[in-house]
Formats: C-alpha cells, sequence, structure tokens
C-alpha cells in the first residue's frame, strides 16, 4: 500500500517548482490496475491544459523513478481537477462559496452523513454549508471524508475552458 502522505512530499514541491497548487494525489484503481492520480492546478486559472499535464507527468516521473516509493507497478496519472472537483483543502470551500457541493461527513452530525446545498465559505477550522431542505451548518474540516462540487449552470460558467483551440477536431484515421 502506497504512503499518500509520503507521496505528496514528493510530489508537491514538484508541482510548486512549475507553478502549480497540488490539489489531490490518490491511489485509484485495484491490485489488477494500480494508479497514481495527481490533481493539479493553476492558481489563477484553476485549470492546467495539456502541455501543463504532460510537463509535470515527466517531472514526476523522473522524481518517483528515482525515491522509488511504491513498490509494485503502477500509472501516473495526472489531471486538472475538472469542473465537478474534489474539494481536497480548506481553501478549497472558500474559493468556491455560492456553488453547490455534495460532502460525505466521516461520521454523522445532526443525524446527517452526506451534506448537499451550497457552500457558504470557512469559519475557521470549519466549513459552512446551507444543506437543502434542511438547515445551515457548520461542520469541522478533518469531519468530511471527501467534497467535490455539484454540476451546475453556475459552475460551469465559473470554469470556462482557457482554450477551446482543436475541442471541434476529430481525427479519423481509415
Amino acid at each position: 500500500m502506497a504512503d499518500i502522505a509520503a507521496l505528496t512530499r514528493l510530489i508537491e514541491p514538484e508541482a510548486n517548482a512549475l507553478g502549480f497548487d497540488l490539489v489531490r494525489v490518490q491511489m485509484i484503481g485495484g491490485a489488477s490496475d494500480p494508479t497514481l492520480q495527481v490533481m493539479a492546478e493553476r492558481p489563477d486559472t484553476r485549470q492546467l491544459t495539456i502541455d501543463d499535464c504532460a510537463d509535470l507527468s515527466r517531472r514526476l516521473s523522473d522524481v518517483l523513478d528515482a525515491a522509488d516509493p511504491i513498490e509494485d507497478a503502477y500509472r501516473l496519472e495526472v489531471s486538472s481537477p475538472g469542473i465537478d472537483r474534489p474539494l481536497t483543502r480548506l481553501k478549497d470551500f472558500e474559493d468556491w462559496k455560492g456553488h453547490e457541493a455534495r460532502i460525505k461527513l466521516a461520521e454523522p452530525i445532526d443525524g446527517r452523513k452526506q451534506l448537499t446545498g451550497t457552500l457558504e465559505g470557512v469559519e475557521g477550522d470549519a466549513v459552512a454549508i446551507d444543506v437543502n431542505g434542511f438547515k445551515s451548518m457548520t461542520v469541522p474540516f478533518s469531519a468530511i471524508a471527501s467534497a467535490k462540487l455539484t454540476l451546475t449552470d453556475k459552475l460551469i460558467a465559473a470554469t470556462a475552458p482557457l482554450s477551446a483551440e482543436g475541442a471541434d477536431k476529430v481525427h479519423v484515421e481509415g
């Protein structure tokens, strides 16, 4: 099993050196297809271009090959967080306030283990959310098992791609 904290300590300085913020490091897939997933973003755009992903992937490949922190074979996947991005850092909840999100809690709070609603921001080390059909709640960041934005028209408008160049071109070999 890969030590995510150790991997993050290897990966984050490399992402930062390229001007990127690290969003998430995790192992996905199973024993038959282990994949080290690295999500990063440019602080100013909250996105990465394909070239950014390639640059970070090359840089990480060299560092990971030298350190060899994962025993078995694995694939490296470098990506931008995407439109319905995971919320992994306290600052994400502040940055995306006003948008809808789904938060899964490690343990139930007020009888709820999942909260869906509009993010209201951060209060100290806690996340405020207006839970649909329930009430406004503030939950400790440490109580959140996972969270992600919900796809809405407002989110689509806020995350317009940096460039749509080439998106309408399809290459067909024949």
